[in-house]
């Protein structure tokens, strides 16, 4: 039978033999003990507007990413437009539902970026300049001019001591959830008490924002307390930031006789979604 000449020589010297196995045997463990690339994964998953959003139409796409974006009063018993998909975690409407509205406004825009990617912090930090609310300007038909919505805004120490405080500096760390406290002086509400519930996940930041005192008007009550609520919804996509809102509001029907309740609506989200936008730039 033929023999190799490891063969031969191992036979004839035992002891190579055995240096070969010992030999072989560091092989194989040296072989099995290489380091393996490690499995990467993004600290920050980003998405794509057309993932969140794969039924939007191309002529909407360009409002939404234009000037202004895109908002939209919602009729008794009408079917928001903007559905993100199943499967995104988002779901402001069912949220803003729960309160059984009589009246609803959605908007959507994406901030192209403008130098840098904004991340989360970003839009938490933009979310945080209260007093920049003070001041910002809105269409008003009956004066057939441009005025101040808030002439005034302010944090408010807590819901029982409405002392106005200071906004901190911009936040190093995103929290996981935050609750502050704010009063606007509306031009035609006057002082207006809200309470921003802040939270964070993985992809963006959720800002809630209810009154928890009445909303008047020349001392009748417009919107009772609790009876307001805007959630808006930032998210860094691939393509720019994106805010995303859903707004709700309940008023009788005595109140809405005399008050544009949905232009009311739509005004305040259109100054609240240019003073976040303002802050990220």
């Amino acid at each position: 039978m033929y023999q190799s000449f490891s063969q031969r020589y191992c036979l004839r010297f035992p002891v190579v033999k055995e240096i070969l196995k010992v030999i072989s045997l560091f092989a194989i463990i040296s072989l099995f003990s290489l380091p393996v690339p490690a499995q990467t994964f993004p600290e920050n998953p980003v998405r794509s507007f057309c993932e969140l959003f794969p039924s939007i139409g191309e002529s909407q796409i360009r409002e939404i990413f234009g000037a202004d974006g895109l908002i939209r009063t919602l009729e008794k018993n009408e079917s928001p437009e903007f559905i993100p998909a199943p499967l995104s975690g988002i779901d402001l409407h069912g949220v803003v539902m729960r309160n059984n509205p009589s009246y609803l406004a959605e908007s959507l825009f994406v901030i192209p970026y403008h130098g840098r990617v904004w991340d989360r912090l970003d839009a938490y930090n933009a979310l945080g300049k209260i007093r920049d609310l003070k001041g910002r300007l809105y269409h008003s038909h009956t004066r057939n001019s441009e005025i101040p919505l808030f002439e005034d805004a302010t944090r408010l120490e807590s819901e029982k001591k409405t002392n106005p405080v200071s906004d901190p500096a911009p936040a190093k760390d995103l929290p996981l959830s935050e609750t502050v406290f704010i009063r606007l002086k509306d031009v035609n509400f006057g002082n207006s008490y809200y309470r921003g519930d802040v939270s964070t996940s993985p992809y963006g930041v959720t800002y809630k924002l209810s009154n928890f005192k009445s909303l008047s008007y020349l001392f009748f009550p417009v919107i009772k307390e609790e009876e307001f609520c805007a959630i808006l919804y930032m998210e860094p996509l691939t393509e720019g930031m994106m805010i995303y809102s859903v707004t709700g509001a309940h008023a009788s029907n005595f109140v809405s006789n005399r008050i544009d309740i949905p232009s009311a609506i739509e005004k305040r989200l259109a100054v609240f979604i240019g003073w976040i936008r303002d802050g990220l730039l």
